[in-house]
């Protein structure tokens, strides 16, 4: 086998034509990619048997039905867009006895469908925003975080929708990831203020219910873990209800505890070294699930970059890989089934397009269910991610994931250019599962760094800490080092270099581009950050204080603001530079990239600019995404490929 695999890589190398690097004919067109579907949540109904997920279509969140008697899936929410619109989003339907209970984009509402038939019947009134719904075990009342007019907190209305929604918390800035135990007594969410963020410092909450009533009442919360420095993540009970599962980074790495919650005893039950948490940047993101028998836990968990899917026994706290899901290195969620050891996840991995797989433990076997793409793309016309770290300023390291470029026909005499591609928050990680935009441009011959600069998370709490105070500052440093790094060893053709961020992302491409216009070749800018005082006073509540620990308060620190806000330093700009825009974007306003085109016209400085109408903090809708890749290669084409 071996011997016939490597004459077939033989004869293709024999086969392969010679082209510029950059200008390979990729099997992944703009088309390709923008006809993908997303997959954002996956659920078991209480039956352990039937499968609901959310697909994104072009800006049009549905839920699907997998049928247990092996049917073919069918939609179910075809009047509805489905999509939660508290903060990022996210948290968007949860499945109950044979029963759908999701948030309808724009109106904010609650309703709950029938997996078999008849009509969706709304649950709360249409004002504000609603998120992640959980539903008690009896069926009789579903919990879910509310926002209105920037208040935020945890509500609560029967699953019938006959009486006005009630309050269970109140009084903090932030809620999420609201959980009920098993037999309905006990409520558990996390919480947090400004100028926080969740990763910075949270509290996790437990709440007694009072049933007497026609909805339930809270006592008055109580405080089991978290604090301002220390970060909680996704409160999962134990399915007697005598525990509450938590990630917490107390220890300096996202851990998976369990808390008695009668003596207040708490076990750990993953080691420093490995992440189990995530930045919650949405509602209801989950990284581990409880397997139905009560005795496992199955977490993704994340070294350099990579994620793999473990079993955790309970009771001994010992690690197994699932065998069957090791060619996973990406996962966006993962759920159990309320009985044995049933799991579901949405994962990735570099040279693998979303799927939701259906995995039973106890029987070693999994089953795809739904896949985001046609998947004929082969695995050898796609290029793999090797962890990186190198040494950046002041001596200290950095980390990334670095793509060859990769084809199965095509070859080239020389360096590759590349694109170092930064990924938004600030506070996130480019991890190593499918990334379109990658395999666009290592498919047609480019090299790509994925930074993840200092400050960045996956790399334990003090990584992330150090872009405190930072941001502009280690991001921009590491990602000039990342390339110089490269081009030490030989990897890249140093004269042939792309910056590409979006976001926070979009804000490090501006920063370079004024502070360091010589170091890349071009730039291409996604709706960044180009005003940090508008950032700090005009963005939704969410990151409203964000800047507070990035940069510093205001107004004390305003000369630091105007230095980090490269729209007012935008004639510095030299090099050629792409920048797109969403025209509804709440996040980054339209304005802070008119600025600084505008003064890209005024310098004469080589620019293109394209603002997408009904787009907001990022691609949705299929024209969109298609004419983005096509713009983009183009004017990459121009300005660096015929340099």
């Amino acid at each position: 086998m071996f011997a016939d695999q490597r004459e077939t890589r033989q004869n293709l190398f024999m086969n392969s034509t010679t082209l510029q690097f950059g200008r390979w004919p990729s099997p992944l067109s703009a088309t390709r990619v923008a006809a993908g579907r997303r997959l954002d949540g996956v659920a078991f109904d209480s039956d352990g048997e039937t499968l609901v997920w959310l697909e994104g279509r072009s800006g049009q969140g549905v839920l699907v039905v997998a049928d247990p008697s092996g049917d073919a899936p069918r939609d179910l929410t075809t009047q509805h867009n489905v999509r939660a619109e508290v903060g990022y989003g996210g948290g968007d339907f949860t499945v109950h006895a044979g029963v759908a209970y999701y948030v309808v984009h724009k109106t904010g509402r609650l309703f709950r469908q029938s997996l078999q038939s008849g009509p969706p019947t709304p649950l709360t009134p249409a004002f504000g925003a609603a998120s992640s719904p959980c539903v008690s075990g009896d069926g009789q009342f579903v919990t879910y975080v509310h926002t209105d007019e920037d208040v935020d907190r945890i509500a609560v209305t029967d699953t019938a929708g006959t009486h006005w929604p009630a309050i269970l918390a109140s009084g903090h800035d932030f809620y999420m990831q609201p959980r009920i135990s098993p037999d309905g007594s006990r409520l558990a969410f996390i919480a947090w203020n400004h100028p926080n963020m969740p990763w910075d410092g949270t509290r996790l909450f437990v709440s007694e219910l009072d049933r007497s009533g026609a909805l339930p009442a809270a006592s008055v919360p109580r405080e089991i873990a978290g604090g301002d420095e220390t970060a909680i993540f996704q409160p999962e009970f134990t399915i007697d209800g005598r525990s509450l599962l938590y990630v917490s980074d107390e220890s300096g790495w996202g851990r998976l505890a369990c808390q008695d919650l009668e003596t207040g005893s708490t076990r750990w039950l993953s080691e420093d070294g490995t992440e189990l948490g995530t930045p919650a940047w949405a509602q209801d993101m989950r990284t581990y699930a409880v397997c139905g028998d009560g005795k496992t836990v199955v977490a993704a968990a994340s070294r350099k970059g990579f994620h793999s899917v473990v079993r955790i026994d309970l009771e001994s706290g010992r690690h197994e890989v699932v065998d069957t899901l090791t060619s996973t290195t990406d996962v966006s969620r993962i759920v159990s089934a309320p009985v044995g050891q049933r799991i579901a996840i949405i994962g990735s991995s570099a040279v693998q397009t979303p799927r939701v797989t259906d995995c039973c433990l106890d029987q070693g076997t999994a089953r795809i269910v739904a896949r985001s793409t046609g998947e004929t793309l082969a695995i050898g016309s796609l290029s793999s991610p090797e962890a990186l770290s190198w040494e950046s300023a002041d001596g200290e390291t950095a980390h990334g994931l670095f793509y060859p470029p990769a084809s199965e026909q095509f070859t080239s005499t020389g360096l590759p250019p590349v694109i170092a591609m930064i990924h938004g928050g600030p506070t996130s990680q480019s991890r190593a599962g499918w990334k379109a935009d990658v395999q666009y441009f290592a498919t047609r011959g480019w090299a790509v760094l994925q930074v993840n600069y200092r400050g960045s998370t996956g790399y334990g709490r003090e990584y992330m800490l150090k872009l405190r105070g930072n941001w502009g500052v280690c991001d921009v440093e590491d990602s000039i080092s990342g390339v110089q790094y490269l081009a030490q060893h030989g990897r890249i053709d140093p004269d042939r270099t792309v910056i590409m961020g979006g976001s926070a992302g979009g804000f490090t491409v501006l920063q370079v581009m004024v502070h360091h216009p010589e170091e890349f070749t071009a730039g291409v800018n996604l709706y960044g950050v180009a005003n940090q005082f508008h950032l700090a006073s005009d963005t939704h509540k969410f990151e409203s204080r964000y800047t507070d620990t990035m940069i510093g308060p205001l107004p004390e620190t305003a000369a630091l603001y105007h230095l980090r806000s490269p729209g007012f330093h935008a004639e510095k700009i030299r090099r050629p530079i792409a920048v797109f825009q969403g025209d509804i974007d709440r996040v980054v306003p339209r304005q802070q990239s008119d600025d600084v085109v505008a003064a890209l016209q005024k310098t004469g400085t080589p620019h293109i600019y394209h603002v997408y109408q009904d787009e907001g903090h990022g691609w949705r809708r299929q024209e969109t995404i298609e004419h983005f890749y096509t713009a983009v290669e183009e004017f990459l084409s121009q300005h660096v490929l015929m340099t």
